[in-house]
């Protein structure tokens, strides 16, 4: 099926290109075809269906590449509100333990219905409990990113060291190192799509040195590297993280991971925020990547990533919320803008532009994942397009730069949303869900929600 795009107001094909006014986008089955006016594409576009979007600037969908979707169901939760990583770890992981594999779907639903109006078309979810064993969760995800229509990176992660061992979770959330393996490699030869355009992949991601064992990490690297899969793990995340590799291991984090054979191309690691100045050279030599957090890193008083000097330095860099129960909110547009504003609050106010983190949220997403398929909208690229209105309230007075807009006047709700060529977003409204849907999606989530915290 085609669906042409017409006469969009304004257009950004991301990357370096310049803005343009007046653009049709040609969209035949999960891919665009051609991109330019739309009378000289007029014969290519019949018999397609047609979205007016001359009143929307039109932009590449942005790339979440880290994310805990079922924290959704612990967001806000006063025992936590004001506590730091490890505190805050300690404090959630007895109730993260109450979650069921259905409550797993549900936080999926909910994270990525809101990753979508925000202008997300890509999410990556780093799902590292398995509480009770219960490893059916992760296809219960699978199945909710396939029912909103998400482009789903899932993390198989993992936990393998649990408090009696040195770790900081408790006994019920963690596996063995050969369960593990043996579920990663099942779920893999079930959902994984390697194809060009695939809709749902796996990322072999054990959670944390805090949280496994060297072996683990070991393994999972050769396994990932023998089926050409991603790795993912967190990393340099806080002070207390870098003390303790240091007393457990001798040695740094970044350290560590070189240590491990991780330190390379495939791999990629949330936060990065306590590096040092050569540790991001040696990084940009690697190539491994980075999912930069700015709203976690604030929430939990983290620290502030050195994303403009990784930036200089050719450190693959993305954009993610996090975890829902450090953010508390799912919202990438807003990401993109403090991710630029953080930068500035050391630096100065030119280290970052508006275009340079919405490129970070775009199409550095897209090489962080190792795609060519996502990222720019050009032909042969995925149809995963998404456009804002001009009109809203908040826009009032800046279209001189219709696209730094979106970042300065914190514009973070879509009007139009499409993923794999599939329209899921149409006059701000779901095409999936009726108001009434996601009213009980809602409802059940904070039912389930009240429940977790008030029976633990």
């Amino acid at each position: 099926m085609k669906t042409f795009i017409k006469n969009a107001r304004f257009f950004w094909a991301g990357g370096d290109a310049e803005v343009q006014e007046n653009v049709s986008i040609l969209v035949d089955g999960s891919q665009i075809v051609a991109v330019g006016d739309a009378s000289k594409l007029a014969a290519q576009a019949q018999g397609a269906r047609t979205i007016d979007a001359s009143e929307l600037i039109i932009i590449p969908g942005l790339v979440n590449t880290h994310h805990h979707f079922y924290q959704t169901m612990t967001r806000n939760f006063p025992k936590v509100q004001d506590a730091k990583l490890f505190t805050w770890l300690v404090r959630l992981y007895p109730l993260w333990a109450r979650i069921t594999p259905d409550d797993f779907g549900r936080a999926t639903e909910i994270a990525t219905l809101e990753l979508l109006m925000s202008g997300c078309t890509t999410a990556v979810d780093h799902s590292y409990l398995v509480p009770d064993g219960q490893s059916d969760l992760y296809f219960k995800q699978v199945e909710a990113a396939r029912r909103t229509g998400m482009r789903f990176h899932l993390c198989r992660g993992s936990m393998s060291r649990s408090k009696k061992d040195g770790g900081l979770p408790p006994d019920s959330v963690v596996q063995t190192e050969d369960v593990i393996m043996k579920q990663t490699d099942d779920l893999v030869s079930k959902v994984h799509e390697a194809q060009r355009g695939g809709m749902t992949r796996i990322i072999v991601a054990p959670c944390s040195p805090f949280s496994v064992t060297k072996e683990l990490m070991v393994e999972a690297k050769k396994y990932a590297d023998k089926k050409g899969l991603k790795v993912h793990t967190h990393l340099a995340e806080t002070k207390d993280e870098e003390e303790f590799c240091i007393k457990e291991f001798g040695v740094r984090p970044f350290k560590l991971m070189e240590d491990l054979g991780w330190m390379d191309g495939n791999s990629f690691y949330a936060h990065c925020v306590h590096m040092s100045p050569e540790e991001v050279i040696e990084m940009g030599k690697a190539q491994g990547g980075v999912a930069h957090c700015p709203t976690s890193n604030m929430r939990l008083a983290s620290g502030i990533a050195p994303i403009v000097e990784m930036l200089k330095a050719n450190v693959p860099v993305s954009l993610a919320v996090d975890g829902s129960a450090s953010n508390d909110c799912s919202n990438m547009m807003l990401e993109v803008r403090n991710c630029m504003l953080l930068q500035r609050v050391l630096k100065t106010a030119d280290c970052m532009t508006a275009r340079d983190a919405l490129k970070v949220a775009t199409l550095g997403g897209a090489k962080v994942l190792g795609r060519d398929d996502i990222g720019l909208l050009q032909p042969s690229f995925e149809a995963d397009i998404v456009g804002f209105r001009l009109d809203s309230l908040r826009q009032a007075g800046s279209a001189t730069d219709p696209l730094a807009a979106l970042v300065f006047c914190a514009v973070d709700t879509v009007d139009f949303s499409m993923v794999h060529g599939e329209t899921l977003i149409e006059k701000g409204k779901f095409t999936r869900f009726s108001k009434e849907q996601l009213n009980e999606i809602i409802t059940k989530h904070n039912e389930r929600s009240r429940e977790i915290y008030f029976k633990a």
